[in-house]
């Protein structure tokens, strides 16, 4: 369940969030002050399928995950969020239905910035819309390449991909520092956990990778196939 809303939230936040990139700073300053701070505990939904879309969320601290749920009750896991990330930003724009799901993985603290608010600032600053529409074109075109990799590229090809994109350098080595099960592999990559699990055994087994905790260490470039 969500805390009350807090108002000393950190505006600082937001200029860390690539969809606001290129805005000035008085721009910038508008919409960090129709913010607003809420905090939630691990395991809240904060958003449903099918919901209302009312506004934009930022992330300031913890994990979230976006899912759908298809009518056999098999859940596909779309990404997965951190600090600097956001969702509902289209609904900055219309009042169409939430396309996902939003669950906390831990306690977070996000940012709410609601449409009429936005909107709000928008009308005392017109080429703020012009910089946010460049943004989402460029959000929407990496989604684009999601979807095709899931279309086109095979199983192993998605693992690889997933892990590539996950992994941050720490001591020379690369690490994805997120906890994640077989089954999170499998939802975020649209396959089983046994075909998971297959694979994961074959790379540690090859010496490309060792898992501890949940943990992921990548000790050498992928290979290009399984």
């Amino acid at each position: 369940m969500a805390q009350s809303p807090r108002e000393d939230a950190d505006m600082g936040a937001l200029d860390q969030v690539d969809l606001f990139a290129g805005l000035e700073p008085e721009q910038l300053a508008a919409i960090a002050g129709s913010a607003r701070l809420r905090v939630f505990a691990r395991g809240a939904i904060i958003v449903s399928e099918g919901d209302e879309g009312l506004g934009l969320f930022v992330v300031q601290r913890g994990a979230l995950k976006a899912f759908v749920v298809d009518d056999s009750g098999r859940e596909l896991t779309l990404s997965l969020l951190g600090p600097g990330e956001y969702f509902g930003e289209l609904a900055l724009l219309d009042a169409a239905p939430r396309s996902a799901s939003v669950m906390a993985l831990e306690r977070c603290e996000l940012l709410q910035i609601s449409r009429a608010a936005f909107l709000a600032v928008v009308e005392q600053s017109p080429t703020l819309m012009l910089t946010l529409l460049r943004n989402l074109v460029r959000r929407v075109r990496s989604l684009t390449d999601s979807v095709r990799a899931l279309a086109l590229v095979d199983v192993f090809g998605r693992v690889a991909r997933l892990f590539e994109s996950l992994a941050v350098e720490r001591d020379g080595h690369w690490v994805i520092e997120r906890q994640l099960t077989q089954q999170d592999i499998a939802n975020l990559v649209g396959s089983s956990r046994e075909m998971v699990n297959r694979i994961l055994r074959d790379l540690v087994i090859g010496g490309y990778v060792s898992v501890d905790h949940h943990h992921i260490v990548l000790h050498r470039k992928l290979p290009a196939r399984w």
